[in-house]
């Protein structure tokens, strides 16, 4: 995914401006930065969610496969460039089988096999399905907090997209099912996309191939995480990730 100088506004407050940088395939790219850079702003418009807004606008260009997503049906791009979002966000009266099994009824699966065999795949591969394999037909919302988040990964993973953007995915969770998120993203990177938004600077040097550096709707570095970290170019970096401005 190449994005190319992109720029967005809420009505006629801009808070990205210029944004290019080209997200590694089968990676995980951390974007890091002070609340209100505009952080969770980039990811939303990498879906072409910040169009929902109303009266917010974007302009510039994101590709993927070579092809321009603002050409694309948005509905379209959100399968192949799935999110999951800070707050688990299961499908309220629905079963943890329905959960995952959304997005593949959208896509005009209906034999009771394949949907079968879609959700089974999707939950092994958030690493859930030991879990939950007797509770399928139970509400998702009796799951943990935890589960739920994975569920909600499982989801997004059921209609194969190519990228899948998190926002803050483990801000409420408790350490041990952070660490569970941690660990299934880390395994999930060899095979997808994915860029994550964290306010946690160790959460991005642990899940992290490579980091991106928002201040004040600017990119300000962009580079392996070892780099950013260790061996930052700019000496605003090197003050944000000192934990001096934050």
């Amino acid at each position: 995914m190449t994005v190319s100088d992109l720029d967005a506004w809420y009505g006629d407050q801009q808070v990205l401006y210029g944004i290019s940088l080209e997200l590694p395939d089968r990676a995980a790219t951390a974007i890091i930065g002070p609340s209100g850079c505009g952080k969770s702003t980039f990811l939303r418009c990498l879906n072409r969610l910040h169009e929902d807004v109303t009266g917010a606008r974007v302009s510039g260009e994101i590709r993927l496969d070579n092809e321009n997503l603002f050409d694309l049906d948005p509905v379209a791009v959100r399968c192949r460039v799935g999110m999951v979002f800070q707050k688990p966000t299961p499908f309220p009266n629905m079963s943890t089988f329905e959960n995952v099994a959304a997005g593949l009824r959208l896509l005009g699966v209906r034999g009771r096999e394949e949907l079968d065999q879609g959700v089974y795949e999707a939950l092994n591969h958030a690493g859930l399905w030991e879990e939950v394999e007797d509770k399928l037909d139970d509400p998702a919302t009796r799951l943990s907090g935890g589960q739920q988040q994975r569920l909600c990964i499982a989801r997004a993973l059921a209609v194969r997209p190519e990228v899948l953007l998190l926002d803050e995915p483990c801000s409420a969770l408790d350490p041990i099912a952070t660490a569970k998120v941690e660990g299934l993203l880390s395994k999930l990177r060899a095979e997808y996309t994915l860029v994550i938004v964290t306010h946690n600077l160790a959460q991005a040097t642990r899940v992290a191939d490579h980091t991106a550096f928002l201040y004040l709707g600017k990119l300000v570095e962009f580079g392996s995480t070892d780099q950013v970290f260790h061996h930052p170019a700019e000496k605003l970096t090197e003050n944000y990730v000192a934990g001096r401005f934050g």
